[in-house]
């Protein structure tokens, strides 16, 4: 992906979806939902607040995946986004996750 401004960005194609998912970080939970994810990371919208620093490592829970680590790249306006763990274990659940489950996600409204 070209950045003209030397920010460090997700270089996977990323698909939209919409999966229930639980987020954790120390003694915190928080629910909230799966909006894009790629090979190498994702992107949540939670229900309610969640304080986790960018670096903090935290643990994503969903029907459809199972249990992923990541770390926190982003956090704001009710979103966070998650660089995922590139483990064997992790990228055998995306994988699985793509090829059994993954449909992609387009808006309702258009413009």
């Amino acid at each position: 992906m070209s950045n003209s401004l030397d920010m460090d960005v997700r270089k996977s194609q990323r698909s939209r979806c919409r999966v229930d998912s639980r987020v954790r970080h120390l003694k915190q939970e928080a629910d909230g939902r799966m909006i894009n994810i790629s090979r190498t990371g994702l992107a949540l919208e939670l229900y309610s607040q969640f304080h986790a620093a960018t670096g903090s490592s935290v643990v994503i829970e969903s029907d459809d995946i199972g249990l992923i680590e990541g770390t926190v790249r982003w956090n704001r306006g009710g979103r966070l986004g998650i660089q995922i763990k590139q483990n064997s274990n992790s990228l055998a659940k995306l994988a699985a996750y793509f090829r059994n489950f993954h449909k992609e996600v387009r808006p309702v409204l258009t413009r």
